[in-house]
């Protein structure tokens, strides 16, 4: 359960940014990869996002879960386009080359696997940069960040406090899970069918339930105690100056905002065309 929506402390100049800017650069980031279909954009971004990866010392390994799942959802996505959709590509670029006869509406043609690709660079540009993001921001400087481009602070820590919870909860998860086992309640064994591991599975959520209601009295009683929400600003401990770093990072992202948008104008629109 290791990386999952987990911060990772790490020495890189990707953590030494503030949150605001990781912030900003996500929002334009993911908007210059959604406003275009341009394929030899979308193919420098994921290059882009694994330079990233790099500098910022996060193994694949520590986020291997986000990872099969964002290539899970990648690939049911994709097969869901083809079935309900297989001549969408055609309809897009205009022309219609046929590679693969198939059974009734369902022929494989050059346009629509040129689309997939288009889809699948989409999913490569903008979600390593999501993990990327939430690896490497602490959750009480990203609550800052949020209130700094205008967010009310109390809605702010409410997010910070979910990132926060998140990982108690996969450690309470597990050790809950360690308890059921030693008590002979078996969860992953391939000999019990699916419905029984499930039923087994189950029986972690009413203790599960529990301790976080116990949990969640405990901090809405601190805060209450501490006078949260009383006046209409607070500051921030983890709050930090803009340096060069993170005006040489918003930069960047402006600048690849720019050109998504010039790439409309080129292309005629948002798709480019290799088939004209």
């Amino acid at each position: 359960m290791n990386g999952i929506f987990n911060y990772i402390d790490r020495k890189s100049p990707i953590h030494e940014l503030t949150g605001a800017t990781k912030l900003i650069v996500l929002i334009l980031w993911s908007l210059a990869a959604m406003t275009t279909f341009d394929t030899r954009f979308l193919a420098c971004l994921p290059v882009v996002a694994l330079v990233l990866f790099f500098i910022s010392g996060i193994r694949f390994s520590d986020v291997k879960f986000l990872l099969w799942f964002t290539f899970v959802f990648m690939v049911l996505n994709n097969v869901l386009i083809f079935i309900f959709s297989p001549e969408h590509g055609v309809s897009i670029y205009g022309t219609r080359t046929v590679l693969l006869e198939g059974v009734g509406r369902w022929t494989v043609t050059a346009e629509q696997l040129f689309y997939h690709l288009n889809v699948v660079l989409k999913y490569l540009a903008t979600i390593p940069l999501v993990i990327l993001f939430v690896s490497t921001t602490d959750p009480s400087e990203f609550a800052s960040s949020l209130n700094r481009i205008g967010i009310s602070y109390k809605a702010a820590y409410s997010v910070s406090l979910a990132l926060r919870y998140i990982p108690d909860i996969q450690r309470e998860f597990g050790e809950i899970m360690v308890s059921q086992q030693a008590r002979g309640l078996e969860m992953a064994s391939r000999k019990q069918s699916l419905v029984k591991r499930l039923t087994n599975a189950s029986a972690m959520l009413f203790p599960l339930i529990i301790s976080s209601m116990d949990r969640i009295e405990v901090i809405a009683n601190a805060m209450e105690l501490r006078g949260f929400g009383k006046n209409r600003k607070r500051t921030w401990y983890s709050s930090r100056p803009f340096r060069a770093a993170d005006f040489a990072a918003c930069g960047f992202s402006v600048l690849l905002m720019a050109v998504s948008l010039a790439l409309n104008f080129v292309n005629g629109g948002r798709y480019f065309n290799p088939f004209i």
